[in-house]
């Protein structure tokens, strides 16, 4: 299908990716999301038009073309999310194309997304967090190995990254300043404090590491001696959170959710923890806000007498 997309439609889709990549610094996961959500796209308008379409036809589709390729792909079993995201690829390159050409894609644009309910971040509780920093090394068969998976654990819920951004240190990075410059998706840079306990913990797995660590090294090493594969550390976590009876939820991942929940609940300022963690729109961070409210109205339903 794919093959019926005239040259034009083709080139114009990359032209609008390298843009994204150059002047808005897209991550490449999201760059190859949105190429395929753009290709499946011009493919379903070639075969419901009855040939390739050119590119000034793109951007002034009538919205009966775009429902009908949305129900296409519900149709498919794409879900809500899948298809608000690929509408919004959709929307992008028509803004785009329609400036390029000069031509009015108030239709296309005008179209709506499918409602859906976005999912909570699942934090980990304090005390359990702790618990799972000050064990999560126990199944260690090296004393080496279970310093590095606390290190690594530690920079999650202490310093909130991701976990690409944690093992994407390098040596460079030791001794942990005070504040650490880290460079996140989209190659967007921000300012992490680092807690004591945090250089601490990379001290101590620096110190046992039998590998040599330097600046064009890895920090972080697996028992073979390459860079640290992330799966090591989603396995470590999926040991502990069974041996302390933690939910499925409880991944590395959710560690970082877990700093952002607790910041909030102590009384951190939003726009400061959107910083900290690295999101582009305050939309995505006002999340945790809906995440404390459940936990307090939680306790409220148990503790209120008319509850």
């Amino acid at each position: 299908m794919t093959l019926a997309i005239s040259p034009a439609a083709r080139s114009a889709m990359a032209e609008w990716l390298d843009h994204l990549r150059a002047l808005d610094g897209a991550a490449d996961n999201t760059l190859k999301a949105y190429a395929s959500d753009l290709t499946g796209y011009l493919a379903f308008l070639a075969q419901h038009r009855g040939g390739t379409e050119g590119v000034r036809g793109l951007v002034a589709l009538p919205q009966t073309d775009l429902r009908a390729w949305m129900a296409h792909e519900r149709g498919r079993g794409v879900g809500a999310r899948s298809m608000a995201r690929a509408l919004s690829a959709v929307k992008g390159f028509t803004a785009w194309l329609a400036d390029r050409e000069g031509v009015d894609a108030t239709a296309a644009l005008s179209t709506r997304a499918p409602k859906f309910r976005r999912k909570l971040p699942r934090p980990i509780a304090e005390d359990a967090a702790a618990q799972v920093l000050d064990t999560i090394g126990d199944d260690a068969r090296e004393d080496w190995v279970a310093a590095r998976d606390t290190a690594v654990v530690t920079l999650l819920y202490g310093c909130g990254l991701r976990i690409s951004e944690a093992l994407g240190l390098t040596g460079a990075a030791y001794p942990l300043p005070d504040v650490l410059r880290i460079t996140g998706k989209g190659g967007k840079e921000r300012l992490v404090p680092v807690l004591p306990a945090a250089k601490d913990a990379v001290a101590r797995y620096v110190s046992l590491c039998p590998y040599e660590i330097s600046g064009a090294t890895p920090l972080f090493f697996g028992t073979r001696g390459g860079a640290l594969n992330p799966r090591l550390i989603s396995a470590a976590m999926e040991r502990v959170r069974a041996r302390l009876g933690l939910p499925a939820t409880a991944t590395p991942h959710a560690l970082r959710h877990s700093f952002a929940t607790h910041l909030l609940t102590a009384g951190g300022d939003l726009r400061a923890i959107q910083e900290l963690l690295g999101h582009a729109s305050l939309s995505t961070t006002q999340a945790y806000t809906a995440v404390d409210t459940a936990r307090l109205m939680d306790v409220y339903a148990q503790a209120h007498p008319r509850a």
